[in-house]
């Protein structure tokens, strides 16, 4: 079975919400986003109906999926009891959605990341409901995930041992991507790139060796330029580890597939270990990996695409959701 790490989904008890309540500066007209977080876009019925998910994976050889939340839903920017509303009916909104197919769909938990203790308790809680890991962006509001304010999350995603996904959001502006889409084109894989090496540098992985990190868009460019960290560990008196310490997070980090560029996968495949990488899609995103077992079928061979399309999501998430109980 192919399964689809990075797959989002916004429940209709998020999107009711935001209908709901004009504070959080979104329009939903006529099927159509716009506001905060995003381009306006058209909500396909596979971000809502589950029907119209498994129909969309059906048709793209995708067995299972891992649904998140997508970055229009973090809503990290609004006040705690606002971000809270919003991930709780999120929660709710995909352990529903995941309830329609079970032995196809799991979730991972959106989090109110602007009050970490919160998102902590909120994790916990998710997890109790059936979710299998945690979803949330590269930065907070330009809060850093490295900074102490945050270490409280990680103590938790630590002892939960669940995987956690990071997707670029709240980019940085830089006026050398304003233009034509670059933002997301080449913004987003430098976000992944600044949240793991701060992770690397500041210790927080290595204090807390249970954290797996899940890093899309074939994990920015950090399995292509983790050699200049690792060098300028050595040469640097800013930077406070051993060169060595670089290599050994990469036993914390699962890169997805997702370069639309069949020569950049199968070094991304060499280059982390094919233990490493896992599928990822973007669906149903205009960014996605619309074939995305085509691309493998014509890329890797047979026993390394069974691996990455189905063992390491297995050895990662479970062929079943946890048991909730365990979680209490």
């Amino acid at each position: 079975m192919s399964v689809d790490v990075h797959n989002h989904v916004m429940p209709n008890e998020a999107l009711d919400l935001l209908r709901s309540d004009p504070g959080y500066g979104i329009t939903i007209d006529d099927g159509r986003w716009s506001g905060v977080h995003h381009a306006a876009f058209t909500i396909d019925p596979s971000f809502y109906d589950p029907v119209a998910k498994l129909a969309y994976m059906d048709a793209r050889r995708v067995g299972a999926a891992v649904v998140s939340a997508p970055p229009t839903l973090y809503f990290y920017e609004v006040s705690t009891a606002d971000g809270v509303r919003l991930c709780d009916a999120s929660n709710e909104g995909m352990a529903k959605f995941c309830a329609h197919a079970p032995d196809r769909l799991r979730w991972l938990a959106n989090l109110p990341m602007q009050d970490p203790e919160r998102a902590a308790a909120t994790y916990r809680a998710a997890v109790r409901t059936g979710a299998v890991g945690a979803a949330i962006g590269t930065s907070v509001v330009g809060n850093r995930l490295d900074e102490k304010s945050f270490e409280s999350f990680w103590a938790a995603a630590d002892e939960l041992g669940l995987p956690v996904l990071v997707h670029p959001a709240f980019n940085e502006p830089h006026a050398g991507l304003a233009p034509y889409y670059l933002q997301n084109v080449i913004g987003n894989l430098l976000e992944t790139t600044v949240m793991v090496e701060r992770l690397i540098c500041s210790g927080v992985l290595a204090r807390h060796p249970r954290v797996r990190l899940i890093l899309l868009h074939g994990g920015g460019y950090v399995p292509y330029q983790a050699g200049r960290l690792a060098h300028a560990c050595g040469v640097r008196p800013e930077i406070d580890i051993d060169a060595a310490r670089v290599w050994d997070a990469f036993g914390q980090l699962y890169f997805d597939t997702i370069t639309h560029d069949p020569a950049a996968l199968r070094y991304l495949v060499e280059r982390v270990g094919v233990d490493r990488v896992v599928l990822g899609t973007d669906m149903p995103f205009d960014m996605s990996e619309d074939r995305p077992m085509d691309v493998l079928e014509s890329t890797l061979d047979p026993e390394t695409i069974r691996v990455i399309a189905d063992a390491n999501a297995a050895e990662l998430f479970g062929a079943v959701a946890p048991d909730p109980a365990a979680a209490r």
